[in-house]
């Protein structure tokens, strides 16, 4: 049985006045979660559930709650009916993942009630979502069906966004289809960084790739046509023009920062500024950083509609079809674009200035 408390977080320096966080755990299962509702005056609270193994439980805390907010942001800009939330599970190596234990979760999400719906994030998969779905209907991701062909794995699609705000950034601004020969660094390549690459070496550019798996490299260059391997640690440092975050957040800190020779940051990764003020510092050294809540919403665009098909509703005053679809997913390159012009002509870091498009449209 999966006992649920509303918990207070009010005084944490990361609350930003989300609106309901939750505490759920099934002893049986060993699961532990957490599930923060920021914002939903657009809609129900949609977000990843993200599964890893945070030292402790002010960790796990910190984690949900930028991540939830950012969801927020990132529907918002994306024109999404949906506010924004997330969760984590706590991995415990005493009590490894199970089926049931993904249960045990979707129980939880059914005591909340519709506040908050989940999809896959970094440590779960569509199987997982399988899982959930047997205790609640408050899931997407899920195996396409007949119901929602559109539901399964939304990691291409998110790749698909990052590649389009890289391609509508890249050569100051520049043309679309012009990365034949240049140098773009990934670092991470999971299911998201892997597609993204192969974007990239579609349209000729080189590729200076890191990951710690190291058949993921090795598959890497048999497949793409210019492949340097660096490790993980070095591949902000290195004299690429697009640097492509696709691993865990933080690593636009004040150690990476100064080492940085990239002219663009563009990646999946959420959460990539350690702090909001490294916005300004990136803006400062006159590296364009592109909001990774932007770049990387083709994912929760690819699960809205997985959803609401999902439960036979249609909030989008058009088809609820592939191709609308993949056309909303094409118009993140543009909101990018926009928001780094925006940043030149009014002298403002690339995250304020997003942060205020957003706000336009959820707080109204």
């Amino acid at each position: 049985m999966t006992a649920v408390t509303e918990i207070d977080l009010s005084d944490h320096t990361e609350f930003d006045g989300h609106e309901k966080i939750f505490r759920m755990e099934d002893k049986a299962t060993g699961l532990l979660s957490f599930v923060a509702v920021h914002n939903s005056n657009l809609g129900p609270a949609l977000g990843g559930c993200r599964y890893y193994a945070y030292t402790n439980e002010a960790d796990a805390h910190s984690d949900v709650l930028r991540l939830s907010r950012g969801m927020t942001y990132k529907s918002a800009l994306a024109g999404l009916p949906l506010g924004g939330g997330k969760s984590v599970i706590i991995a415990n190596p005493d009590k490894p993942k199970t089926s049931e234990m993904m249960q045990a979760f979707g129980e939880g999400l059914e005591k909340i009630g519709g506040l908050y719906v989940t999809a896959e994030d970094v440590g779960t998969t569509e199987e997982d979502m399988v899982s959930i779905s047997n205790s609640t209907s408050y899931v997407s991701g899920l195996p396409p069906s007949d119901k929602s062909p559109l539901s399964g794995n939304p990691s291409p699609l998110t790749a698909q966004g990052v590649f389009c705000a890289v391609r509508d950034v890249t050569n100051a601004f520049g043309e679309r289809d012009k990365l034949a020969g240049v140098k773009c660094g990934i670092l991470g390549l999971g299911a998201v960084g892997y597609s993204l690459a192969r974007y990239l070496d579609e349209l000729g550019a080189k590729l200076v790739l890191a990951d710690i798996n190291d058949d993921a490299l090795q598959r890497a260059k048999r497949e793409f046509s210019s492949v340097e391997i660096v490790s993980p640690d070095n591949l902000h440092r290195q004299d690429v023009k697009v640097f492509a975050p696709c691993a865990l957040g933080g690593g636009l800190n004040d150690k990476t920062i100064p080492e940085i020779k990239a002219k663009v940051i563009c990646g999946a990764a959420n959460n990539q500024l350690a702090e909001r003020r490294h916005g300004k510092i990136l803006h400062d050294k006159g590296i364009i950083y592109t909001p990774d809540y932007v770049v990387n919403a083709g994912g929760i665009i690819a699960v809205a509609y997985a959803y609401y098909a999902q439960i036979g509703e249609n909030p989008f005053g058009h088809e609820m079809n592939r191709e609308n679809m993949v056309a909303k997913i094409e118009k993140i390159g543009d909101t990018t674009r926009e928001i780094c012009l925006r940043s030149r002509e009014e002298d403002l870091p690339t995250n304020e200035i997003a942060d205020k498009m957003a706000e336009a449209v959820f707080l109204n």
